[in-house]
């Protein structure tokens, strides 16, 4: 049996620490997500901290409060804004990271990615499948047909209503004459 060589055998000193930085730095899509996860639940925690800082600081009126008082608590205030702004861009590197992981996946339907156990006397046969789909193109197309003449005789209801609406405006009109 051989064991592995180690780091000063023969082998240069950083050879193992060139592949786990290599490693380190292609993080897959999967523990990306968690990062961002875990950047938007400390992104929230900040914000609670903040308003509640807000909530219990008082305006610097002069009237019981203590300028050291104010300073400090502005302080504590402007530095969860500022660690706020860097879990924000920490955040839009990790999304972007992602969308640059994900952009040549195809989408996959959801029913896909579920597995599920079939029983022997209901399995899915591609004839049923198909026929279903005839079914539904055909209802599809039936419904069109429908809409389109729906929507040709609601033309032809308004344009007999705009007519009678002349034909009355007329008729009022030369009654109106006539007195």
């Amino acid at each position: 049996m051989s064991t592995p060589p180690l780091a000063g055998a023969g082998m240069p000193p950083g050879a193992f620490s060139g592949t786990q930085a290599q490693a380190a730095r292609e993080v897959n899509t999967a523990s990306l997500c968690r990062i961002g996860q875990e950047t938007v639940q400390d992104i929230v925690f900040r914000t609670m901290e903040i308003f509640q800082l807000l909530r219990n600081m008082q305006l610097p009126n002069g009237v019981t409060y203590h300028a050291g008082t104010y300073q400090d608590r502005l302080g504590k205030l402007q530095e969860h804004l500022r660690q706020l702004s860097i879990l924000f861009r920490k955040l839009r590197l990790v999304y972007d990271k992602c969308n640059e992981n994900c952009a040549g996946l195809d989408p996959v339907p959801i029913e896909q990615l579920i597995p599920y156990v079939e029983e022997d006397g209901s399995k899915h046969d591609d004839r049923g499948a198909a026929s279903q789909l005839r079914f539904a193109s055909e209802e599809r197309r039936e419904i069109m047909e429908v809409n389109k003449k729906l929507k040709q005789k609601n033309q032809q209801l308004k344009q007999i209503m705009d007519q009678l609406r002349n034909l009355i405006w007329d008729i009022n009109a030369m009654l109106a004459m006539r007195n």
